[in-house]
């Protein structure tokens, strides 16, 4: 058994750190509007310190009601979708810009709502942090389909 020294554990836990502040998505329109019956993509740019296997998660979130899971992306359009999301939603994930997209086709009325994209680990069981990633910085609501 290999026992790390202070200075080495602390110099371990610097490098942590400075990797999660790295590990992020952007979401920069604020808000998309499309006719029923159309088709709209979200954008999700992102960005991570370790290049392999990062997982990318869409959500959506109506009213009051909590986020509820769509998809989930490792490699192109490699991952999983909920049953309800499979005939309308998709996403592929390119890895080579970092990037994710969210399209949604035959709008419907019940499609507005808030949408965000997370990367692995998604938060779950406090919601103080999962309310924190669904707003920008200036307050904004990230994704919101009127």
């Amino acid at each position: 058994m290999i026992v790390a020294s202070p200075i080495e554990k602390m110099i371990s836990n610097l490098l942590n750190k400075c990797r999660a502040q790295k590990d992020n998505v952007l979401q920069a329109k604020g808000e998309e509007t499309a006719a029923a019956g159309g088709t709209v993509t979200l954008g999700c740019l992102y960005n991570v310190s370790i290049t392999t296997n990062n997982y990318l998660f869409w959500y959506k979130q109506d009213g009051n009601n909590s986020p509820k899971f769509i998809l989930s992306r490792v490699s192109g359009d490699q991952g999983n979708t909920a049953a309800e999301f499979k005939e309308r939603f998709s996403s592929t994930l390119d890895s080579s810009i970092r990037s994710a997209p969210l399209k949604i086709q035959k709008l419907q009325l019940s499609d507005s709502a808030v949408y965000y994209c997370a990367l692995q680990p998604t938060v779950t069981g406090n919601s103080k942090t999962l309310y924190k990633n669904l707003w920008s910085k200036d307050n904004r609501i990230l994704h919101n389909i009127h």
